[in-house]
């Protein structure tokens, strides 16, 4: 019998996530429920349990989608000129 235990890594609790999060338990287990957080019940009662690893991809993943559209408001935002290095600059920083 191997010795590890399979969920190696540490297991928070919806309200823990919740809090680090700055929304409701029912948001945390949404997540869970829509796979974008991994998640069991675990114990008996079981109880819902969230791996913090996945917390920190989540959270990963926000930031990037953040990165992101404020690139594409950037872009929305520049005049050709400007991206082409030529003309005018509407917006100088």
């Amino acid at each position: 019998m191997p010795e590890s235990i399979p969920f190696a890594g540490r297991h928070l609790t919806p309200s823990a996530v919740a809090e680090a999060l700055s929304i409701s338990v029912e948001e945390v287990i949404a997540l869970v429920l829509d796979g974008r957080l991994r998640g069991a019940r675990l114990g008996s009662p079981a109880q819902w349990r969230v791996d913090e690893a996945s917390v920190v991809s989540y959270l990963d993943d926000q930031a990037e989608e953040a990165r992101r559209i404020a690139l594409w408001r950037q872009s929305n935002t520049a005049s050709f000129p400007e991206l082409w290095g030529q003309g005018p600059v509407r917006n100088p920083d």
